[in-house]
């Protein structure tokens, strides 16, 4: 993959074996730049919805645990800015803490599991579950049905 556009959002990943470790959990990746053995690029086409996992430590223990699921913005659409997300993004779910950042990715786990790509799922759908989390309640679960309804009205829309 090398397709770069300068519409195309990009995300700097880095893995350094467990002390910084950024990572993409799903999305289709429209170009990859391998910087070096522990760094790389990836891009996303506007709308293109992506889970992005930031997880650092220290001699001390996890200092930064974070998921965010976000989708890449159009040119000149309106954008919050997010580390090491160029230019920035809309986000969908922002999650802190490792064991919040683990339900989340139990949930992408439980999507996929149903045979649905997680990128497909609505930006709605993560909204929901970011705002049920935030006020402490399970977020509902994400099912075929839905999906079905989802791509139902999304045809009808179009």
């Amino acid at each position: 993959m090398s397709a770069f556009s300068s519409n195309h959002t990009q995300v700097d990943l880095t893995w350094i074996e467990k002390r910084i470790e950024y990572w993409i959990r799903f999305g289709r990746q429209a170009g990859e730049r391998i910087i070096d053995r522990r760094r790389r690029i990836v891009s996303f086409a506007p709308g293109s919805v992506f889970a992005f996992v930031r997880w650092a430590s220290n001699e001390y223990g996890t200092v930064l645990s974070n998921i965010d699921i976000l989708r890449a913005v159009e040119p000149g659409e309106a954008f919050q800015t997010v580390p090491c997300v160029r230019p920035g993004a809309d986000i969908l779910l922002h999650i802190q803490g490792w064991s919040k950042v683990e339900r989340v990715l139990q949930t992408i786990d439980a999507i996929d599991a149903i045979e649905i790509d997680p990128a497909d799922v609505p930006p709605d759908y993560w909204r929901h579950v970011h705002n049920r989390m935030a006020a402490r309640l399970e977020p509902r679960r994400y099912t075929p049905t839905r999906h079905t309804a989802f791509l139902k009205r999304r045809e009808a829309s179009q």
